[in-house]
């Protein structure tokens, strides 16, 4: 019974509300990487994977749920793709993460049109802090009471980061089509297409060709791919980006990894990280 001036108790402790969530990746090891990194964190429930960007497609409609981890490179259908399918078939749209190994250029894409990414290999407190932004996202906008006809703000913010993508993914060629190395005191203007291979140790980027070998002037590796055409060079890992005509031979290298055997003279071998080995096997059909 109650007496007059008390109140009932009541338990106003929020409950997490469990977020659903899809992976989409044509990489088994890193579906399984990511579900078990999923599956650790309170309050996410994976209800079910792609391996591609029809299935993907399919999958959201189905299931509506709360976040797409979406892989970007993908054969035939890739991430990029697969969004602008759902917009164009007008269906509501989950909270986007790509899973990427992306250049730098389109992750501040990502970051500037709010979707968020995670960089491969997966990393758990990113995936955490990843969660937590699309927890904030969902909560913002059930906060503002968003309408049926308000969804389409979203929309556009996704399709601006498809057109800033679009126009990054054309081939960047510089009026010259050369670049400048120093060596032995002197500046160089080095045609692109002699370029072997160019690396970074210690901050100190080198440009390797078959006659010459110095430093260039730009501060990262980013910089100066800038600078490159995107459709002969190939960042094959963080530390190298490699000129595709001037691989000589592709060398299995243990636990299905490989390197590359460039034809500078001292017949360099360059590792390919594991995020690049999906596109090595594409340039060369292994």
């Amino acid at each position: 019974m109650i007496g007059f001036g008390q109140l009932p108790t009541c338990n106003l402790r929020l409950k997490t509300v469990t977020l659903t969530a899809l992976i989409i990746d044509d990489e088994p090891l890193a579906r399984q990487e990511l579900l078990y990194l999923l599956q650790s964190v309170d309050g996410v429930e994976v209800l079910a994977q792609g391996s591609n960007g029809i299935e993907a497609v399919e999958l959201v409609r189905a299931h509506k749920p709360d976040v797409l981890f979406l892989d970007v490179q993908m054969p035939g259908l890739d991430g990029f793709a697969v969004l602008k399918k759902l917009i164009d078939k007008k269906m509501r749209l989950p909270q986007v993460v790509f899973a990427t190994a992306f250049d730098q250029y389109a992750v501040r894409a990502f970051e500037v049109n709010a979707v968020d990414y995670l960089l491969k290999p997966f990393d758990r407190k990113r995936v955490l802090k990843t969660i937590e932004k699309v927890r904030a996202r969902i909560a913002a906008k059930a906060g503002l009471e968003i309408s049926a006809s308000d969804a389409p703000t979203t929309d556009a913010r996704l399709e601006e980061l498809l057109r800033l993508v679009e126009t990054r993914t054309q081939p960047v060629r510089t009026h010259t089509g050369k670049v400048i190395v120093r060596a032995q005191g002197r500046l160089l203007l080095v045609d692109q297409r002699e370029i072997c291979f160019v690396s970074i140790e210690g901050g100190a980027i080198s440009v390797v060709t078959r006659g010459v070998e110095g430093q260039s002037n730009c501060r990262t590796l980013e910089e100066l791919m800038d600078q490159l055409d995107t459709d002969a060079f190939w960042r094959a890992h963080r530390s190298y980006i490699v000129n595709i005509q001037h691989i000589r031979e592709v060398v299995p290298w243990f636990k299905s990894s490989y390197q590359l055997r460039m034809d500078d003279p001292k017949k360099t071998e360059i590792p390919v990280s594991r995020t690049q080995t999906k596109r090595l096997r594409e340039l060369f059909n292994l």
